[in-house]
């Protein structure tokens, strides 16, 4: 049997009716096939009526003619393996093309390693679609072909469709047991590309959504020398910015926008200040371009210093978010060039060193900012949690014990600092101390009652201490009863789910903290997440496969839960009062 040299497809109409799933009328290898595969009891059966392409007379011929098939058959790939080795791809794509004509309709096995090293050869030609289309028909005859999945997805990677990327790294990934460093790293990579791709969709049609009022009040307390809080305004004071002051000092915090524009257009007296606070809330509502340009106005102008060192602090957290370091930083040294007593810029800074763990800055920075401000309670369990860190990196026993003993000293001295007792309990959760924990968790609820974040933490404490998922839940649901914009809550119970092979419900709480963000770069971290349990959920059900001993690449990912919510807390929501 020979291949057409040309206008014609590279395999035999046998072996592309058994691809296709579709028999033809010159025999059954169709129905041998999906036998082999679907019903093993059934196989004697259907060898019996099946009838082969080669006419024999009796077994004792068939074997022999099936036997020499295949020998030629092995001796072409040989032959392909040595040329694809020695770089001459193009002579191993004839060898491979050979062998793949000369292979049995009863060898699915070999013929779908015949497929996978040919498509090896356009791997290295760089020709995606030939590669996914040879992993194709290898995966039809050997459904769990690890290689094929591999070499699929980065040649589906490669052409930029990264959902089936995705699938079939996760395929491989599972077969694989997750033992194997080379595909975690690849399913990692891959996860980003599409998180970060499906952000920028989801951003791109996404409306403003404001949230809830403690977190916005806490993101204020934030700021020691907030310009606006300052201001003090006459109780007939009238005009835009009048009218946008009380808003927010009434929480009432959809108003403030249009106070503050209703400031600007009459060129007011506080046009500076409407302009920082109005950016404020275009950050607060994830509408970075509207605030750039706000912010980017009031440093231009000839503000008053306050408020532009303010404008230039915020910048700077934009820049983070978006994930411009160079510029980050370079907004926070013109501000402290400008008012180099001002301890936010310091403050701000330090969380910033934090977040790229770059840990020697953090420390100095924070202690910057106590020395200029030691009565700001923010500021000082902030430098309390860097130097933890700090003593952790390095492995300071002596440094732990003295961090130790600053947190207890810092609840001393802010009783009602609620961050004080959700930093030093997150430390304690960290060594294990769990009882303890708990306890600070406890006495932050009874400082602010309204931080639904707080029964997130409690609920992650039950999962470490004893994986009780149940008492867990609870208690993250009752966060969400309290603040149904807590979006910490609903990732964190959506990699609960996952965990508990709750794949569906996963998708759906995942889905909402999309919703809820406000960075592409926290949005990027979320839809990773929902494409790792989204890409799992298709695996599983596709091979009929219990979901819950598929969680372990997700359930991982639940570490990362905790760091995100630091992550937004040092950039945002800080939640405390002096």
């Amino acid at each position: 049997m020979r291949m057409a040299s040309t206008g014609s497809t590279p395999f035999p109409k046998w072996q592309l009716a058994i691809l296709l799933g579709a028999p033809l009328a010159i025999g059954l290898g169709y129905l041998y096939l999906r036998n082999r595969f679907e019903d093993p009891e059934k196989k004697k059966i259907a060898e019996l009526k099946a009838k082969t392409t080669i006419s024999l007379d009796n077994e004792e011929n068939n074997a022999k003619v099936s036997e020499t098939a295949i020998d030629r058959a092995m001796k072409l790939k040989g032959a392909g393996n040595r040329a694809f080795h020695a770089g001459e791809y193009d002579k191993a794509i004839a060898l491979y093309n050979e062998a793949i004509e000369a292979c049995p309709p009863d060898r699915p096995v070999d013929l779908a390693t015949f497929y996978q090293n040919r498509s090896a050869c356009y791997e290295k030609r760089e020709m995606w679609d030939q590669v996914k289309e040879d992993c194709t028909f290898a995966l039809k005859l050997n459904e769990k072909y690890v290689k094929a999945f591999l070499r699929r997805s980065r040649a589906a990677e490669k052409s930029g469709d990264l959902v089936l990327a995705l699938e079939d790294v996760t395929s491989a990934c599972i077969l694989e047991r997750f033992q194997v460093q080379s595909s975690l790293v690849n399913a990692d990579r891959i996860l980003k590309a599409l998180g970060r791709q499906h952000a920028r969709e989801a951003l791109a049609r996404r409306q403003p959504v404001m949230p809830s009022k403690h977190f916005i009040k806490t993101y204020f307390s934030a700021f020691s020398e907030d310009p606006i809080a300052k201001i003090e305004l006459d109780e007939k004071a009238t005009g835009g910015f009048a009218k946008a002051k009380r808003a927010l000092d009434a929480q009432d915090y959809e108003s403030v926008v249009d106070a503050c524009t209703e400031e600007l257009k009459s060129d007011g007296k506080y046009k500076y200040e409407a302009l920082l606070l109005r950016a404020t809330f275009y950050l607060l509502l994830g509408r970075h371009d509207d605030a750039q340009a706000d912010l980017g106005k009031v440093i231009d102008s000839d503000a008053p210093l306050k408020v532009k060192v303010n404008a230039l602090i915020k910048r700077a957290s934009l820049y983070t978010q978006l994930e411009n370091t160079e510029r980050c930083l370079e907004d926070f040294a013109n501000a402290a060039k400008l008012d180099p007593d001002n301890s936010d810029i310091y403050h701000h800074r330090g969380q910033v060193y934090l977040l790229l763990e770059r840990m020697d800055e953090a420390t100095a920075e924070f202690a910057n900012a106590v020395d200029l401000n030691p009565d700001f309670s923010i500021a000082y369990i902030q430098k309390c949690y860097a130097d933890y860190r700090h003593a952790q990196l390095h492995k300071n026993v002596g440094a732990l014990t003295q961090v130790r003993a600053d947190f207890e000293r810092a609840l001393e001295r802010f009783p009602r600092c609620a961050e004080a007792y959700i930093l030093f309990a997150q430390v304690l959760s960290d060594q294990q101390e769990w009882g303890r924990a708990e306890a600070l968790f406890d006495s932050a609820l009874a400082v602010d009652p309204n931080n639904a974040t707080l029964y997130v933490h409690k609920g992650l404490v039950q999962l470490q201490k004893s994986t009780d998922f149940d008492k867990a839940v609870k208690l993250i649901n009752k966060a969400i009863e309290m603040d149904d914009k807590c979006d910490f809550a609903y990732e964190t119970l959506g990699t609960i789910e996952v965990q508990r092979g709750n794949l569906r419900r996963s998708l759906e709480l995942f889905e909402k903290a999309i919703a809820l963000a406000k960075t592409e770069l926290e949005m990027t971290h979320l839809f990773s997440l929902k494409d790792a349990a989204d890409a799992q959920l298709k695996v599983s059900e596709r091979w009929g496969l219990d979901w819950t001993p598929l969680t372990r690449w997700i359930g991982d990912l639940t570490k990362t839960a905790k760091h995100r919510y630091w992550w937004w807390r040092n950039m945002t929501a800080r939640s405390g009062a002096n």
